[in-house]
């Protein structure tokens, strides 16, 4: 919740003149103020925590106070004056003791006391320093102990703490001998009277002091005086650290330096810094307990400076929070308890900064300053200073004195009515009932508030006033005394309490009844209203429930004291009861004073106590399933609850608010539920199931906190800055205005998408998300499957992930209307494991860390690294690569190096490039701009494929020699070889060859050989290449028989083949031929040649390779034979004799050969054969047509096609062959429209404006084809071409009535794309029309034609249908004939400025020209004008040739 200042201003007499000196006690609450009158002198007053001003602690002289400094533990005031003069008063009863008058005779600047206050150090102007001891009961023990003169002005004094071995034993003594105070160190429970038992809070009596020069004097137990250091200027603060044993000292310079103190008093300087901001007596200074120090120097930031940590920065002020641009801090406070940095400034504003501490992903901790909206005040802010028990906050202005009080902002909800406090006088009010809401303000402070339908009640403190909404205002119907600290209301009874009894009252406060409480069972402290039942917490931790169903209240149960129950309780920090009056849930303190960790359920009807611990993440029993514990401790351990509401209809929901047990919990300064990280948390809590946890998440960031629960919806509590800055409002009473909305609704998970349903939908919901927590699902199922809410749908999926229902979660799906999830679960159907599919719904649903459990489980590691790469989560992808699923290992490497190098993160990507065995390639890629890194990288690496790509990269530079150097450490002989034969060294490479035996290098020196016509040579390096085919051919052609033998035996059938027909062409060693022919499986030139040259030796040889299936015949092999030796065409004409026409064809087509028609009709097949069916027939057709189409021989194709039927391809080929003459008669005989338009289109590509009988066959081929369309788009280029060439209207006139006549005839068939062409043409045609007139008037009506001109050029669209400069070029021409050059000239002038470019020419003849430009005068451009005649004549050529392709 919010907190809000309420601000007091003190009850300072008339007389007292300008506040100068403010001073609180450090545990009471009493504000010391010294005050300055011009007339009367100085006054010091005492003011209670509500400005009070205590009448007998009044202390007035005739001169300024100039200092005051309150005893730490005892009410007693150390005041000094201007003239030495030092008092002490105490309160309250105002005796005051002034020390003896021949001490101090020139201004006080120095009043310190020791930290449990047996000492008080005084100190002057004149630099007279005096030490007084004061006894236990606050009494001035006489004389000084020590006093002595340095000589300078004192400034600053502080007492060394002792060590804290000390601290126990001294505040021990202190307890056992009845110091109060000390006794309530040691007690948690009057904690609020000081600051705590703490270690180090015991008194030292050394301390350090300084003088204006800038020296500081040491003064031990025994008040002996010695010098300590020096600085450069006078000190003006000091701070000492007993942690560290360091001084720190501040100059008005503002020059920190740190000295270290050794044991024996010795100091040594640690270091010296000059510190931002001005300095001089104006800065304000602060230390505090931390270390910290703070300064403000009237600038627009305050100074931090951290001496511990050696971390400086600043804080400023925002101006989107209220502060104007230039306001100037001038003085700082800083509370400890409350960590809260108070600054005031120039515009009377008083900024707050809550100091937080956070922990960052590494688990260092920061310190965030966060700047609250101010507090205004009146008037130039001089002085802050924060100070007693209840850490109040007083302003010093230059109008008056605040005191600040610190208050949580309340805030109530019930029946639909929300509450919430804006200032301490201004609530928001929303009605979600009418969704309205108001600003209210009331004349008084607003401490509490409850609201329900009909009422508000709001406490101040000590009185009740109650409201009634009337439409957007509300008027007071009762007011009484009260100061019950707690409240609360139902229908029309208000229940406030008193000691030992809760009182119920009507709104005009009349007690009707009383519920009494014993002595024992404590006085109530506690009260909670959820529907018709009253919940009572006590101070002695005792609850009861009460029944407000009735007339009277009727008690549930009995009185129990859960003391019994929960082990060290210490009190009761909230108490709840549920909608149906039979559970308690109660938020405890410990009796250590720390929050307890645990929320409670006390069971009325079993009088039974569970509950769960946010610390360890656990309840104390649970039929939650081990996956979701195991899920719940993670998620929601080390935390706290600070909030908790019941349902207010729902019995079994429950919600709480929880923050991490890291935050503070004691902070004041800003509410639990403000603090970051909070979480809530929602349960369902029955007598059969116990405390199942429903739901968690984490607050929204722009919302505060919560404010009830109300399904379907949680209400939260806006942040001030999220709805804008709250306007200011006059604060008259009862005053009402709008406001932003302070309340917003959220809808529970399971309710998104229904909020506005009706209550059986509701409970249908509530059960669903019952069963689901008790994971019934088929229970859940029955419950919503009316339902259709995507949210709800997905809730069950997600539910079916646990429960691994995949039947239900596809109906889910379906319902959803998730496609991408159903077809992903309908891929994992090919998965054996269960476990892998659910997890594959887990990840389709989000819930990513299911599906990494789920993988881990069912030992699909494969599934999971691919899940973890997809998820971004690198190293546990390569650790689960690494340990489990290592046949992916490489990729997941490979994977990951290129996500680095993406990154930037080259030098780790090369690490994993290697570990993939990617490198040779990938990592000189990435490397290819930085080739210093590349070549030390291949050095380094000595790999032999980075040598010789490395090698390349230095050949393609022309580096021959580092090139071999790389060659040679890659082994690379071939590209030795290479390198060598470029630079003339052939001789090397051919030992390289011969050494190596690499076959490439040596056929790549065979090359070079054969080049140089070095033939044995070339022959031997073939021959070791194994590329005998080379060396063969060599041989043959330099007559090596005795070599050709062997190297063809060692070759393949073709070398063998073509060494063969060597022989047998060279008419020797046939042997060897016919050898060779058997050897290369030509058994049938074998025989034939061995037949022929009557080997017969060999014929047996071949013989025994025959068998009956092999020898069928030799022309079954003849056109083998043929192809074999190239023979194609002879194989053809076989293969078309054996009837084979595919294979034919075939041949055909890989040979290139071409197709003549004596070919052509030899493979075609007679309409009656018996061989080919007529289906295969026409395929056979359309074959040959193909193949004369690629061979371009289009009128044979043509030929083809139409004998295999298809006249379409018949016509294309015909089109290509371009003969106009055979595709006007094939379009006449085909007697097809598709054919008739095909044969049009064509013609209008030629040349038909000049050809009448081209023109004469598109019209009628449009029309045979019924293209009625095609047919007016060549009628409108017909007009086009009759404008532009011949400017001949009336030819273009009735062409294009012929267009319209085509479109009139195709309306209502093609839509209204035709229509509204049809009325284009219609509307050109009035224009043309109009224009034709006018030509034909000229003579006999000339105005007439002259008018219709003019209204020509008035058409917006004119020139499409009629150019523009032929309409003026008409003008022009009359007003020439008339003799009217004036007005000829005119509209030749507006035909230039129309078309800046106009060739003139085109449409004004040139003898007018020629008349107009000497009765003008002016003389036209003549060159210009031919200049623009020639180019638009080039560009009209080059549109007819557009058109004409």
């Amino acid at each position: 919740m919010m907190a809000v200042y309420f601000d007091h201003r003190i009850d300072a007499p008339d007389s007292r003149g300008d506040a100068v000196l403010i001073s609180w006690h450090s545990s009471v609450c009493v504000l010391a103020v010294g005050s300055v009158n011009t007339s009367t002198g100085g006054s010091v007053d005492l003011y209670l925590q509500q400005g009070e001003h205590v009448e007998l602690c009044h202390v007035e002289r005739g001169f300024s106070p100039s200092l005051l400094q309150w005893h730490p533990t005892k009410p007693l005031l150390a005041v000094g004056w201007e003239t030495g003069e030092t008092l002490l008063l105490s309160h309250p009863s105002g005796e005051n003791t002034t020390l003896p008058a021949n001490t101090h005779n020139s201004c006080i600047t120095v009043l310190e006391w020791s930290s449990n206050g047996s000492r008080l150090v005084t100190g002057d102007q004149a630099g007279v320093m005096a030490v007084w001891r004061v006894d236990a009961r606050g009494k001035l023990q006489g004389s000084p102990l020590i006093k002595h003169d340095y000589g300078k002005p004192l400034t600053c004094c502080i007492f060394r703490s002792a060590a804290p071995a000390e601290d126990v034993a001294m505040l021990a003594r202190a307890a056992v001998s009845g110091d109060e105070t000390a006794l309530d160190m040691f007690n948690w429970k009057k904690s609020t009277k000081g600051a705590g038992f703490a270690l180090g809070s015991q008194e030292g009596l050394s301390f350090y002091i300084s003088t204006i020069d800038g020296n500081v004097f040491s003064v031990d137990e025994q008040a002996r005086s010695v010098a300590l250091l020096s600085v450069d200027s006078a000190v003006q603060k000091m701070w000492f650290s007993k942690r560290r044993s360091v001084l720190a000292v501040v100059t008005d310079s503002l020059l920190l330096s740190q000295f270290s103190v050794g044991p024996e008093g010795f100091v040594h300087e640690i270091s010296k810094v000059k510190l931002s901001g001005r300095g001089g007596q104006h800065t304000d200074i602060v230390w505090t307990e931390d270390g910290l120090l703070l300064t403000a120097s009237g600038e627009q930031h305050i100074r931090l400076w951290d001496v511990e940590l050696d971390d400086h920065y600043a804080l400023s002020l925002e101006e989107s929070l209220g502060f104007e641009k230039g306001e100037m801090l001038n003085c700082v406070s800083f509370c400890t308890f409350k960590r809260v940095l108070a600054a005031g400034t120039s515009r009377g504003r008083v900024a707050l900064w809550h100091m937080v501490t956070v922990n960052d992903q590494k688990g260092d901790t920061k310190t965030q300053w966060k700047l609250q909206t101010p507090v205004e005040v009146e008037g130039h802010i001089t002085q802050l200073q924060w100070g007693s028990s209840s850490h109040l906050l007083a302003v010093c202005g230059s109008s008056c004195v605040l005191i600040l009080s610190e208050h949580v902002m309340c805030s109530h909800y019930s029946q639909q009515m929300a509450a919430v406090q804006l200032s301490p006088t201004q609530l928001s009010l929303s009605n979600f009932n009418t969704n309205t809401h108001i600003t209210f303000h009331t004349d008084t402070h607003i401490k509490a508030v409850q609201v329900t339908k009909d009422m508000v009640t709001v406490w101040n403190g000590k009185y009740i006033t109650v409201y009634e909404p009337s439409e957007q205002t509300l008027h007071s119907t009762g007011s009484f005394q009260c100061e019950s600290p707690a409240l609360a209301v139902h229908e029309e009874n208000i229940y406030t309490v008193e000691p030992n009894r809760v009182q119920i009252r009507t709104p005009q406060g009349t007690v009707k009844q009383l519920l009494v409480f014993s002595e024992a069972e404590g006085n109530p402290t506690l009260l909670c209203v959820c529907g018709s039942y009253l919940a009572v917490g006590t101070d002695a931790s005792h609850v009861r429930v009460f029944d407000l169903t009735r007339r009277e209240a009727k008690p549930v149960g009995v009185t129990k004291n859960l003391a019994e129950l929960i082990p060290d309780l210490g009190a009761l920090r909230s108490v709840k009861c549920n909608a149906s009056g039979n559970q308690l849930s109660v938020l405890i303190t410990q009796v250590n004073g720390r929050p307890d960790n645990k929320v409670y359920f006390y069971d009325i009807e079993l009088d039974t106590l569970t509950y769960f611990d946010f610390f360890t993440g656990r309840p104390a029993s649970s039929l939650t399933q081990l996956e979701d514990r195991m899920q719940c401790e993670v998620e929601l351990s080390a935390r706290c609850p600070v909030s908790q509401f019941w349902d207010e209809n729902e019995p079994r929901l429950f919600v709480c608010e929880t923050v991490p047990v890291t935050s503070d919990l004691h902070s004041s300064s800003q509410s639990q539920a403000e603090k970051e990280d909070v979480t809530v948390v929602t349960f369902f809590v029955t007598q059969e199931h116990g405390l199942l946890l429903q739901d968690w998440q984490p607050k929204p960031a722009t919302l505060l906190s919560l404010l009830a629960l109300d399904t379907p919806y949680y209400y939260y509590i806006c942040k001030m800055g999220e709805n804008g800055e709250q306007s200011e409002v006059i604060s008259t009473p009862t005053q009402v205005s709008s406001s932003p909305q302070m309340v917003v609704r959220r809808a529970l998970r399971d309710f998104a998408g229904l909020e506005s349903c009706e209550k059986p939908t509701r409970d249908a919901m509530l059960n669903f998300s019952f069963y689901l927590t008790i994971g019934d699902m088929d229970e859940a199922f029955k419950a919503i499957k009316l339902i259709k809410s995507e949210a709800v749908w997905e809730n069950m999926a997600r539910m079916c992930v646990k429960s691994r229902r995949l039947d239900v979660a596809r109906v889910c799906l379906g319902n959803m209307g998730n496609a991408r999830a159903a077809r992903a679960l309908r891929d994992a159907e090919k998965e054996p494991e269960v476990e892998a599919q659910v997890a594959v719904l887990a990840t389709q649903l989000g819930m990513l860390e299911d599906a990494e459990r789920l993988y881990k489980s069912c030992g699909r590691f494969d599934l999971l690294n691919k899940f973890y790469r997809a998820a971004g989560q690198w190293q546990q992808a390569i650790e689960t690569a690494e340990t489990h699923d290592r046949i992916h290992l490489r990729t997941t490497y490979y994977s990951y190096a290129k996500h680095l190098e993406a990154m930037g993160d080259k030098s780790l990507a090369l690490q994993y490039y290697e570990k993939s065995d990617t490198h040779r390639f990938e990592v000189p890629r990435m490397l290819m701009e930085d080739n210093v890194s590349l070549e030390l990288y291949i050095n380094k690496m000595k790999d032999k494929d980075l040598y010789k790509w490395w090698g390349h990269y230095l050949e393609s530079q022309s580096d021959m020699e580092a090139a071999l150097n790389y060659y040679d450490l890659a082994q690379d002989y071939l590209s030795q070889v290479r390198v060598h034969c470029y630079l003339g060294n052939i001789h090397k490479a051919s030992l390289i060859a011969n050494e190596t035996g690499n076959r490439a290098a040596s056929y790549h020196v065979a090359r070079q050989y054969e080049g140089q016509d070095e033939i044995n040579q070339s022959v031997h390096f073939y021959t070791r290449a194994q590329a005998y085919n080379n060396a063969i051919r060599l041989c043959k052609e330099n007559n090596l028989d005795e070599q050709l033998m062997n190297l063809a035996l060692l070759s393949n059938p073709e070398d063998m083949m073509d060494t063969a027909m060597y022989y047998e062409e060279k008419g020797t060693h046939m042997d060897r031929a016919v050898m060779l022919y058997h050897k290369a499986g030509h058994v049938s030139k074998a025989l034939e040649l061995a037949f022929a040259t009557e080997q017969f030796g060999a014929l047996q040889l071949i013989a025994e390779d025959l068998n009956e299936t092999s020898d069928p015949a030799l022309l079954a092999r003849c056109s083998d034979f043929f192809i074999k030796h190239a023979q194609y065409q002879k194989a053809v004409e076989l293969l078309v004799a054996a009837k084979k026409y595919n294979e034919a064809l075939q041949l055909c087509l890989d040979q290139s050969l071409t197709i003549t028609d004596d070919l052509a009709e030899s493979l075609t097949v007679p309409r009656d054969s018996a061989h080919l069916s007529e289906t295969v027939r026409k395929e056979l057709l359309e074959k040959i047509a193909d193949c004369c189409m690629r061979q371009g021989n289009y009128h044979l194709a043509t030929k083809k096609y139409t004998q295999a039927g298809n006249k379409i391809k018949a016509m294309r080929a015909l089109l290509k062959s371009g003969d106009t003459e055979k595709i006007v008669f094939f379009a006449g005989v085909s007697r097809q429209k598709e054919i008739y338009v095909m044969a049009g289109n064509y013609l209008q590509s030629l040349d038909w404006r000049n050809d009448a009988e081209i023109m004469k066959n598109i019209i009628g081929f449009y029309t045979k084809g019924r293209a009625l369309d095609l047919l007016a788009g060549f009628y409108e280029a017909c007009a086009e071409v009759e404008i532009d060439d011949y400017q001949n209207y009336e030819k273009a006139y009735g062409a294009l009535t012929e267009a319209c006549k085509c479109l009139s005839k195709m309306k209502g068939r093609s839509g209204d794309e035709t229509d509204g062409r049809f009325l284009v043409l219609t509307h050109r045609l009035g224009l043309i029309k109009k224009f034709i007139q006018a030509q034909r008037m000229h003579e006999e009506d000339p105005g007439e034609a002259v008018r219709l001109c003019e209204s020509l050029l008035e058409e917006k669209d004119l020139d499409p249908a009629v150019r523009v400069g032929d309409v003026y070029g008409f003008l022009v021409e009359y007003y020439c004939q008339q003799g009217n050059f004036q007005q000829a000239w005119s509209k030749l002038e507006d035909l230039r400025s129309a078309r800046p470019s106009v060739n003139l020419s085109l449409y004004v003849s040139q003898s007018s020209l020629q008349a107009l430009q000497n009765a003008a005068g002016i003389r036209l451009p003549y060159g210009h004008t031919t200049n623009t005649h020639t180019g638009e004549d080039d560009e009209e050529v080059e549109e007819d040739e557009d058109i004409n392709h």
